[in-house]
């Protein structure tokens, strides 16, 4: 009797795979399961080939993944990567099938703790503060009805649709020159810090000068905090609008620059009034000023009809004759105190006259008085003793004239 063994199961039975198939499995599940994975450690094996690709291993006390930057993510990083710093990592996972390992596909990276993009931004804040650029004092006041307003900005972006659509609804008239400039990646900065340098060499210069685009990640607002746009801004002579993505987003371009619009569209609305509310305020104007002009009118109307009620405009004759009236009084006044001030003056001559009279040489004459002069001389005589014999002598009487010759002299 013969026994029958099982034959042996084929490899496809026995669900056998090759290497190359487990493989693929392996790479579809890590890579659908671990599509996108935040990573932190310590960098090692730190290298960067001619190639620009930056391969490195995270490591922490029980394990380590190796990991790779491709150049376009490698080239964005704006600090060093070196052995022994501590990062954070976003990326997804990778099996390489030759080797039959995984690795960490790195799409951003920064430092543990502060992101690479704050921690620069930090440092050149801190820096161009230190030099003054960011003072207040340096603000100028936006002229209140602008003429010409150049915009620094993408031609093709949403910023600028937004500006003019803004502008157009609320004032006209308004010429805008665009300065066309990338507004994210390399070598934006520069453009744009060129655009602001060229608005300023206009020989019809800007009134206002805007700097700005949409909203967007810290890495594709960056070229608005690298240093030449901040200088460039506080250099202008023209004042300035930063008006750099959404609300929430602050580049150091809003802080050099003269005054910080969150959107393009309030970009507009800050450098044109409002046609709607400028003809409010005229109206407003114009009727207070009219109010003012009533109130004036009406207060002139009261004086003059206080003084049309007046005696002298009511009955004008009868102020003429109180005036003729009053005249003719005062000359009565004036005639009496004449005459009695002539008669006052007559009596006090009177007195004097008198007074004269008895003191007068005459008078005492006609009393029986004489006056003996020299004849030679005039001379009046008083005593003898002054008289020789012979001399010709005047006698003068209250009526006539003696000459006589002296005969004889008595001096007792």
């Amino acid at each position: 009797m013969s026994t029958a063994f099982p034959a042996e199961p084929t490899d496809a039975a026995r669900g056998v795979l090759s290497i190359s198939q487990i493989t693929a499995q392996l790479k579809g599940m890590v890579e659908q399961e671990f599509g996108s994975v935040w990573v932190s450690g310590e960098i090692s094996n730190f290298s960067r080939p001619q190639s620009g690709h930056c391969y490195l291993t995270l490591k922490d006390d029980a394990a380590q993944l190796r990991a790779v930057l491709w150049r376009g993510t490698a080239s964005k990083v704006k600090f060093d990567l070196h052995d022994g710093l501590e990062v954070v990592c976003r990326g997804h996972l990778d099996v390489y099938p030759p080797r039959g390992s995984y690795q960490l596909v790195i799409e951003k990276i920064e430092p543990l703790g502060v992101g690479a993009l704050e921690l620069a931004l930090r440092k050149l804040r801190e820096r161009l503060e230190k030099e003054g650029l960011f003072r207040a004092d340096r603000k100028r006041v936006l002229p209140r009805f602008p003429r010409r307003i150049g915009f620094v900005t993408s031609p093709t972006g949403a910023a600028i649709r937004d500006f003019l659509e803004v502008l157009r609804r609320r004032w006209s008239g308004i010429e805008v020159l665009v300065f066309p400039t990338r507004v994210q990646g390399d070598g934006a900065a520069a453009e744009i810090a060129a655009a602001i340098a060229q608005a300023n060499r206009l020989a019809d210069p800007l009134d206002v000068l805007v700097v700005g685009r949409g909203g967007g990640s810290m890495e594709d607002l960056w070229c608005f905090n690298e240093e030449p746009v901040v200088r460039a801004l506080a250099e202008s002579n023209v004042p300035t609008i930063s008006a750099v993505g959404h609300e929430i987003d602050v580049t150091l371009a809003d802080l050099a620059a003269d005054v910080r619009a969150l959107t393009p569209s309030e970009a507009a609305e800050r450098a044109v009034p409002s046609a709607d509310e400028v003809i409010g305020g005229v109206r407003m104007f114009e009727e207070r000023l009219h109010g003012l002009i009533e109130r004036r009118i009406e207060m002139l109307r009261d004086r003059t009809d206080a003084l049309a009620r007046r005696p002298v405009f009511e009955r004008p004759r009868e102020g003429v004759r109180n005036l003729s009236r009053q005249v003719d009084e005062i000359a009565s006044r004036l005639k009496q105190a004449m005459q009695q001030s002539t008669q006052n003056r007559q009596s006090q001559l009177a007195t004097f006259a008198g007074k004269l009279e008895v003191l007068s040489p005459l008078g005492v004459l006609s009393r029986g008085y004489s006056l003996t002069q020299r004849e030679s001389n005039g001379e009046l005589l008083s005593s003898s003793a002054t008289v020789k014999v012979g001399e010709l002598l005047k006698t003068r009487l209250a009526k006539g004239t003696i000459t006589s010759r002296v005969e004889g002299v008595e001096t007792t």
